[in-house]
């Protein structure tokens, strides 16, 4: 419902689904529904919520041990970082949208990135390019750790867009450089899956920077 546009909405379910195992006392896959709230609340404009619903998400990794979603939520942590700042939805997103006019199916609800595609931020904030770049980086490491290739996937996506219109980076080609390759490598290393919407996104971000 979320992806659909009816975003409100959409979010009082989710709500009721983590109220609803909270009550009867069940864990697992707390963390990810978590995260589900987390970003939807950013995709309806309220990153500072999104960005507290994930903090709580990752106290929950930590405190239950169940890991499954943590390099995602590391992401999430990063887009909502830049969310915040004022980076308004990025080509993903506008791509999405114009697929739903055409009457595409709409993608699953799994992924959402902020960068700016074409401009800068309207308020630059060094800091939170900064932080958000480490969220992006903690999350590749504990990707490639379990060797979660579509969690790698998505986050190394992340890193590329924020690298390519990130102000401050003391090496700002040799960074996006650096970045082009990890998503080569890792785009190369499916073998199948290319109809996805994570694999097509990466396809299109590779050609634009070839």
């Amino acid at each position: 419902m979320v992806e659909q546009g009816r975003g409100e909405k959409g979010i009082v379910l989710v709500r009721q689904a983590v109220g609803a195992l909270q009550e009867i006392g069940i864990r697992l896959g707390h963390s990810q529904v978590l995260g589900v709230l987390g970003e939807a609340c950013g995709q309806v404009g309220h990153s500072e919520e999104g960005l507290r619903i994930v903090g709580e998400a990752l106290a929950e990794v930590t405190q239950s041990g169940e890991r499954v979603s943590e390099a995602e939520l590391w992401r999430l942590k990063g887009e909502l970082t830049l969310k915040q700042s004022g980076v308004r939805g990025s080509a993903s997103e506008v791509t999405r949208r114009e697929s739903q006019g055409k009457g595409q199916r709409a993608k699953k609800f799994v992924s959402c990135q902020f960068s700016v595609p074409n401009s800068q931020p309207s308020t630059p904030n060094p800091h939170a390019e900064a932080e958000a770049e480490a969220c992006f980086l903690q999350a590749i490491e504990i990707a490639r750790r379990q060797q979660a290739k579509s969690l790698e996937l998505r986050t190394v996506m992340s890193l590329v867009r924020l690298r390519q219109f990130q102000t401050t980076h003391p090496a700002p080609r040799t960074a996006l450089a650096e970045a082009h390759q990890m998503l080569s490598e890792v785009y190369h290393w499916f073998t199948e899956g290319f109809d996805t919407q994570d694999l097509q996104e990466a396809r299109t971000l590779l050609e634009e920077l070839s």
